[in-house]
Parts: C-alpha cells; sequence; structure tokens
C-alpha cells in the first residue's frame, strides 16, 4: 500500500478553496459597488414621471394639431444650430434639450432664438458626440407643444423633429 500525504499537501483541495475564495471577493466587490454608486437612470420620483405621461403625450398632439414640424441641423465644425420651424405656431424661441440615453449629466439644455421666417439659431457645446434624444418646445415652464427626434452626432445631416404622436384611423 503506497503511503498517502494530508489532505492539506494536496493540489486540489487548495484549488478549490482558491476558487471559493476568489467568488467571495469578486462577488463582495461588485455588491459593494452597487450599494456605493448611484444609478442615474432611475428617478427618486419615478411614479410621478409615469403619471406625467399623459401631459407629455397631449404636448405632443397639441404640436401635431398646429401641424409643426422641424428640421435641425447642428454644424460640426462651429457648433451652430439651426432649426427650420414649420407649422402654425413661431414663438420668439425656443428651447433645445439633448438628452443622453444613458447618462443624465450629460443632459443639455440650450436656447434657440428666432431669427426669420421659422428659422431658430443657437450654439451647441463642442465636441457632441454619440446618440441623443432631442426635444424641441416654446417655453422652459409648462410647454404648450413638444417635438421630438434623434441624433447621432457629428453630422452634416439635418434631423427631423416631428410630434411623435400616433395617427388614428
Amino acid at each position: 500500500m503506497t503511503p498517502t500525504s494530508p489532505w492539506y499537501k494536496q493540489f486540489w483541495p487548495w484549488f478549490l478553496l482558491g476558487l471559493l475564495m476568489l467568488s467571495i471577493s469578486v462577488s463582495s466587490t461588485f455588491a459593494v459597488l452597487a450599494i456605493r454608486s448611484a444609478d442615474g437612470m432611475v428617478q427618486e420620483d419615478y411614479y410621478e414621471h409615469g403619471r406625467a405621461i399623459n401631459m407629455v403625450l397631449a404636448k405632443q398632439q397639441r404640436a401635431h394639431e398646429l401641424n409643426l414640424a422641424a428640421d435641425l441641423r447642428i454644424d460640426p465644425m462651429t457648433s451652430d444650430i439651426i432649426v427650420q420651424l414649420d407649422g402654425d405656431d413661431r414663438p420668439e424661441r425656443l428651447y433645445l434639450r439633448l438628452i443622453f440615453p444613458t447618462q443624465d449629466d450629460r443632459d443639455q439644455d440650450l436656447v434657440l432664438e428666432h431669427v426669420r421666417d421659422g428659422r431658430y439659431l443657437g450654439q451647441a457645446p463642442d465636441n457632441l458626440r454619440h446618440r441623443w434624444y432631442l426635444q424641441l418646445h416654446p417655453s422652459e415652464e409648462q410647454p404648450a407643444w413638444r417635438l421630438v427626434g434623434e441624433a447621432s452626432l457629428p453630422s452634416e445631416e439635418s434631423f427631423s423633429l416631428t410630434p411623435g404622436v400616433q395617427q388614428r384611423s
């Protein structure tokens, strides 16, 4: 009979214990990170935001009733914003909200001034990159209507902003 060495001198028990300790330390690290870091996508008052959806749809329906649509272009070299608004409303200024899909701290609020015949001008921050959601409305406080769209920046193309409501048959 061959003599066997004690368990603590064997390779496999230490390998299995090492895997167990590694999984415990990695999962503990992820648990600490999940608890300490805030999730920017989850809002504190999510219930109130959910109730406000009908108000948002009413704003988009109002834009549809006014036959509003806009073409937006952001010049990649100068970051000038040019909006051509078509429809039955011409406010003195428009407010453009650039919403980054995953990080709310990157959202931008911009003011566009009316120049002539539905043309509005403004200035965007330099080096806008990636995909953005766009919201265009006539006032900061309780806007009467809203146009929405998406843009992948930088781009030489213009982007269409529409009421975003479904047509009812």
